[in-house]
């Protein structure tokens, strides 16, 4: 198996990034949800303030081979807090191209994001699943995660766009 880095992304890898994000998204059957930019990803990820922060796991070469590391994987993180528990991690997105899974890429990629989280301080570390995503919850059960639709019967909902500007009357 070919060695596996996971590092924080670099501006120059929003490029990779959204490549990633549009295989995700094709994979969640979601394609046409996906609006954002290579632009945007960089505007909003390595400013001065940054919206989000990004892991990459990259495929490094074979001692003579002349190709460089290759992006195979990502997860998008943000900090929330929690009224109850304080500092929390949300893990937005976490993907690892198909050819890639089962070689415990997901696995480093949660684990780097639970070594951010406990470094920031955080008490949880949060993420959501779809819930045909069977794999993955298995996945994120193994590694001790509670699933909080099945504990305690939390639903997430989202205000998109319209439904904000009515709210603020704009």
């Amino acid at each position: 198996m070919a060695s596996v880095r996971i590092r924080e992304a670099k501006e120059g890898d929003c490029g990779d990034i959204l490549r990633l994000i549009r295989e995700l998204a094709e994979f969640e059957n979601l394609s046409d949800q996906v609006k954002i930019s290579e632009e945007a990803l960089r505007a909003d990820g390595f400013g001065e303030n940054p919206f989000y922060h990004c892991l990459v796991a990259e495929i490094l070469p074979a001692s003579g081979e002349l190709l460089g590391p290759c992006v195979v994987g990502y997860g998008i993180y943000c900090f929330i807090y929690s009224t109850w528990k304080g500092r929390t991690i949300y893990l937005e997105d976490i993907y690892v191209m198909p050819e890639y899974r089962g070689q415990g890429i997901g696995s480093k990629i949660i684990k780097k994001v639970a070594e951010v989280a406990l470094d920031k301080g955080c008490s949880q570390f949060r993420l959501a699943v779809l819930d045909w995503n069977q794999r993955a919850m298995d996945l994120y059960k193994a590694l001790g995660a509670r699933d909080l639709t099945e504990a305690e019967g939390w639903h997430f909902f989202c205000f998109e766009a319209e439904a904000m500007r009515k709210l603020a009357g704009k």
